[in-house]
């Protein structure tokens, strides 16, 4: 038998991800879409841990449904842990305007004579997971970098061009996806989720 589990989020990108990583697992995929939901959860909270809480609650608590929600974005140390879970909505930009993001952090930086060694960053996700009106559990998963000082790559979206990742001497926008989704902070805090899911399945 299988358990029906909502992710709450409409973006198939992702959405694929966690199907992939869940495969082993008896759960059928859905999301807010195919439910005919049009919640949107204001997100309030000051960590991405209390926004995938609220996500994640809200809605388990509509659907009754097991649901996994995450928040997730850039910290750059250099400018104090900025934009974190600002990360979608940077200073203003619009939610579709992910080099006016990116571009946004490299003036910052630029501006501050930031040397290579002290562009430090990390991006990082917190998926939850809740049924009813019970939260099972949160967990993370992070992937540390350095901010480019120029965009690299078509692939991926948000940060992911100026997101320079050491292990493969480029950015995660020049990644596979096959090697984004094995190291991302995203993938990460999905299968860091599993035994969650297993303890909300009786597994």
């Amino acid at each position: 038998m299988t358990v029906r589990l909502l992710i709450a989020s409409n973006n198939q990108d992702k959405i694929r991800e966690f199907r992939e990583i869940f495969a082993d697992l008896p759960l059928t995929l859905t999301h807010p879409a195919a439910e005919g939901l049009t919640l949107e959860p204001e997100e309030t909270g000051q960590t991405f841990t209390e926004n995938a809480i609220i996500k994640a609650m809200a809605f388990a608590r509509a659907t009754g449904l097991l649901t996994l929600a995450d928040d997730s974005g850039l910290e750059v140390d250099a400018l104090g842990g900025e934009p974190g879970v600002h990360s979608a909505r940077y200073c203003g930009t619009a939610k579709d305007d992910h080099a006016g993001r990116y571009r946004l952090v490299l003036q910052k930086l630029a501006e501050s004579g930031v040397p290579w060694e002290q562009r430090t960053a990390r991006y990082r996700c917190v998926v939850a997971v809740a049924v009813g009106d019970r939260l099972v559990g949160t967990v993370e998963g992070t992937v540390e970098g350095y901010i480019a000082y120029q965009p690299k790559g078509s692939g991926g979206f948000g940060y992911d061009p100026v997101f320079y990742v050491p292990e493969y001497n480029c950015t995660m926008a020049e990644l596979t996806p096959a090697q984004k989704h094995a190291i991302s902070h995203r993938g990460r805090a999905a299968r860091a989720a599993i035994p969650l899911l297993r303890q909300a399945l009786g597994l």
